[in-house]
């Protein structure tokens, strides 16, 4: 394993000399690690393991967030890379400190240590094992759910009910394919009708999740579970980065009256209160095609009451 160093640091951002961040040429799985807590590799064992997110990353901010609702700050470390990536990808820096388990200066050094030579997506999260000296999961949906069933942590925190698990799953799979993934389905649109029925898509769906939320608090009923947790960074993008990068609803996230309260009533929860850096939560202006929608970004108060516990 690496010596462990408080004090290395990646050099600045320098897109001159290593261009912008492009995934490497690894065939098969964007994700190629996919070890699982619970198994004989890796059993849950408290203090074994480190997580490597982003601030700027809703998949690793998921991560954080399922950390802090089970309590595991104490099982299960963690450490920031820095927000902006050059050609190297994620990297430490002394705005988010440095690598403090491994001594590592860029996060492919991760990867390398546990596939020599490798050429693939460097992505956060990262689920590290201090004892073999190895990424065990930079697979985002199964490094949640592990940190949500594996270690114990907080009971009343029961974010994978095994009785919902199916219904949990299915939506998931909509929130993912609908939601999460929906600035860049609607921005690669190349024809007016894609665009018109890719953000249509989105918006429906919309629509459908503000009409679930009328009667219960959250997703699922009066409890936070998996699927709050994967919808809710997305709807923390949607009017600052999301839809005014990609001009998806001429309605902002404020205009779906359940929806727009439902996510400030979790953001009063520490656990995404404290794992939220609006700072890096921002988008980068292009020229568009003369049939996209105007969208400009909206910074709305989150702090607004919600009234949302009775329901």
């Amino acid at each position: 394993m690496p010596k462990t160093s408080t004090l290395n640091h990646a050099s600045p951002v320098d897109l001159d000399t290593h261009g912008h961040y492009r995934p490497g040429g690894r065939p098969g799985p964007r994700y190629p690690f996919q070890g699982r807590i619970g198994t004989p590799a890796f059993p849950a064992e408290p203090g074994r393991y480190h997580l490597y997110v982003a601030a700027v990353c809703p998949y690793a901010q998921r991560a954080a967030i399922v950390r802090s609702l089970k309590g595991l700050q104490d099982v299960v470390s963690l450490s920031y890379v820095d927000d902006e990536r050059d050609g190297r990808g994620w990297a430490f820096r002394e705005r988010r400190g440095a690598d403090p388990v491994n001594g590592f200066t860029i996060l492919r050094q991760a990867y390398e240590a546990t596939e020599p030579g490798f050429d693939g997506h460097v992505s956060v999260p990262v689920l590290w094992d201090r004892t073999s000296g190895r990424v065990v999961s930079n697979n985002f949906p199964d490094i949640t759910i592990d940190l949500a069933t594996r270690f114990g942590g907080d009971p009343e925190a029961d974010l994978y009910p095994e009785e919902l698990r199916p219904e949990i799953d299915e939506l998931n799979t909509r929130i993912y394919e609908i939601v999460n993934t929906a600035a860049g389905r609607v921005a690669s649109a190349t024809t007016e009708a894609a665009y018109t029925e890719a953000r249509g898509t989105v918006v429906a769906f919309l629509d459908e999740l503000d009409a679930r939320l009328a009667d219960r608090r959250f997703l699922f009923g009066s409890g936070i579970t998996e699927a709050d947790v994967r919808l809710w960074p997305t709807l923390l993008r949607f009017d600052l980065s999301d839809n005014p990068a990609a001009r998806i609803s001429e309605r902002p996230l404020t205009a779906f009256p359940n929806l727009w309260a439902y996510a400030r009533d979790l953001y009063t929860h520490p656990a995404f209160r404290e794992n939220t850096d609006f700072t890096v939560i921002s988008y980068r202006k292009v020229e568009t095609d003369a049939w996209r929608i105007p969208v400009e970004p909206l910074h709305a108060d989150w702090d607004q009451p919600h009234r949302r516990a009775a329901v």
